[in-house]
């Protein structure tokens, strides 16, 4: 059986940071990878953000719980379970993504860890570096066939690394930059992209 490698927010969950900016009204959280392509710089971006307006674990938690798949994100997970099996290569934490992966039937979830300190985040720390690239690469040092999916710059090296890429729902500025890559629009393209190369 093959592997579907697939990002978590903007591809099966909504933004969590975007969720935080919306509750609390700062708009510099807004920004996500499709603004700010290197990772490291958006994290740093973030964490001053946080320290600067004493944002707390506890109540980016709150916003987190409130959060559901996107629609139709369960059915599309369904469908690829019973075809693929699934990881979730994503940029997000342990710490943030447990509600989330509750809601989405606890597929497996490679992602990063924070350092929480009195409830506050003072710094994250990443799995390796690269590591989209190097999940794929795993999978195929275990001879795995993979696919892939993700929306943003920093699913760019894991669509490189598969044997097959796709952007979901990606937004203009990442899709011009690699038109390599077929875009689906939504899941039912997704599933049409993958069926036609499988």
């Amino acid at each position: 059986m093959d592997v579907l490698c697939l990002d978590l927010e903007g591809v099966l969950v909504p933004e969590v940071w975007q969720a935080v900016a919306a509750a609390t009204g700062i708009e510099g959280l807004q920004k996500t990878t499709r603004d700010i392509p290197v990772y490291d710089d958006l994290m740093r971006h973030r964490l001053d953000i946080l320290a600067e307006h004493d944002i707390t674990m506890s109540q980016i938690r709150t916003e987190i719980n409130k959060l559901s798949p996107l629609d139709g994100a369960l059915d599309f997970l369904n469908w690829a379970r019973e075809r693929f099996q699934v990881a979730i290569i994503s940029d997000t934490f342990y710490d943030f993504a447990a509600p989330l992966m509750q809601k989405l039937g606890h597929p497996l979830l490679l992602c990063h860890k924070l350092a929480i300190e009195n409830d506050r985040i003072v710094d994250y720390i990443i799995r390796q570096p690269d590591p989209k690239r190097c999940s794929v690469q795993a999978f195929h040092a275990l001879r795995y066939r993979v696919f892939a999916a993700g929306d943003s710059f920093n699913d760019v090296t894991m669509l490189e690394e598969a044997d097959h890429g796709f952007f979901f729902q990606a937004p203009d500025n990442v899709c011009e930059q690699f038109p390599q890559y077929p875009r689906a629009a939504n899941y039912a393209d997704l599933k049409a992209l993958m069926a036609a190369v499988d």
